[in-house]
């Protein structure tokens, strides 16, 4: 089923964008986290600036949260790049996912940003100067065999929470437009 954007302030889609943001500080497998979803659904259902705002305003609230609780150093040399990653979920979600809210092509677009997160992550993992792989293709391979089941964790933490931000959308404004619709009735 196709549905077009409305246009304005989103409270339903800035709702469940909050409530997503908070789930990332709830305990979690490593990398089975909301903000992939969360940045395809916000491409996908905010206008302009906000679209991109809304993973970078999720990690910046919770990044520091998570590294007090866990006694990390909040930011490090690998979070412009983890930033950057979303930033194209925010990007895939405007481009594939705007006009459109069917489950398969939102799966296959999650994935998809599964895919560049994991490639391009690890590729820096790999490329910075402390790494502990050699900067050899053997190196490059190794690192990208370790962090296979980080991407596990990727693929179905973003699979699992675009299904439930783009499901619960729709139900929701299905609902609230039913609701709307008995009242003017």
């Amino acid at each position: 089923m196709e549905q077009k954007q409305s246009s304005g302030f989103q409270p339903l889609a800035l709702t469940l964008t909050v409530a997503a943001a908070f789930l990332r500080l709830v305990p979690h497998p490593p990398n089975f986290a909301p903000v992939g979803g969360l940045a395809l659904f916000g491409g996908a259902r905010f206008r302009g600036w906000q679209a991109y705002a809304v993973p970078l305003l999720a990690m910046l609230v919770t990044d520091p949260i998570l590294s007090h609780m866990a006694g990390f150093p909040a930011y490090s040399w690998g979070t412009l790049i983890i930033y950057c990653c979303f930033l194209i979920n925010v990007l895939l979600g405007r481009v594939f996912l705007r006009q459109t809210s069917q489950p398969g092509r939102i799966g296959a677009v999650a994935f998809a940003g599964s895919v560049q997160f994991y490639l391009i992550t690890n590729f820096f993992v790999w490329l910075h100067a402390s790494s502990v792989y050699p900067h050899t293709a053997a190196g490059l391979l190794a690192c990208y065999v370790a962090a296979l089941p980080f991407f596990g964790y990727t693929v179905l933490g973003d699979l699992f929470y675009s299904a439930v931000l783009f499901g619960a959308y729709a139900l929701l404004k299905r609902k609230a437009m039913s609701l709307a619709h008995s009242a003017i009735s």
